[in-house]
C-alpha cells in the first residue's frame, strides 16, 4: 500500500482498496484488463472486423472507480490553476477535452500505472518533465 500511495491521485483510501480487492494483480493480463474492472474503459462492439467503441460503460467496481476519479479530479482542477506543475499530458487532455472526460482520462491512466505497480513490485518512479 505505501507503494501505491506514491503515486499521484492515490490515497491510502484507494491503496487500501485497491490492494484488498485485487492483492498482487496478476489476475489481470495487462494493465487496461484492469481498467476495465474497474470500469473506466471505453465499450467495445467488433463485428466482422470492425470496431466501434462508445462511451465508458461504468460496469465493474463501482466503488474502485469513484476512489480512482476523486484522485483524478483532484490532479486535474490542480492541473488547470497551476499550469507551471502539471504535466504536459494532462495540460493536452484539458485543452482538447471536457473536465469530466479528462478526469476519466487521468483515472484510468491512475489505474493501469497501479496494476504496473503491483504487479512489478517496483516504487513508482514519476516521469521526467519535459
Amino acid at each position: 500500500m505505501r507503494r501505491l500511495c506514491a503515486i499521484p491521485g492515490v490515497g491510502f483510501l484507494t491503496a487500501h482498496a485497491v490492494v484488498s480487492a485485487i492483492s498482487d494483480g496478476q489476475q489481470f493480463g495487462c494493465g487496461r484488463d484492469f481498467a476495465a474492472w474497474a470500469g473506466m474503459t471505453p465499450r467495445e462492439n467488433a463485428s466482422a472486423g470492425n470496431r466501434r467503441t462508445r462511451g465508458v460503460s461504468r460496469q465493474g467496481e463501482s466503488r474502485r472507480r469513484k476512489l480512482f476519479a476523486l484522485g483524478a479530479a483532484t490532479l486535474m482542477r490542480n492541473a488547470r490553476s497551476r499550469d507551471d506543475r502539471a504535466a504536459q499530458w494532462r495540460r493536452g487532455i484539458l485543452a482538447r477535452h471536457p473536465m469530466k472526460v479528462a478526469v476519466l482520462a487521468q483515472a484510468a491512466k491512475t489505474a493501469r500505472i497501479v496494476w504496473a505497480a503491483l504487479t512489478s513490485g517496483n516504487a513508482y518512479a514519476a516521469p521526467e518533465r519535459g
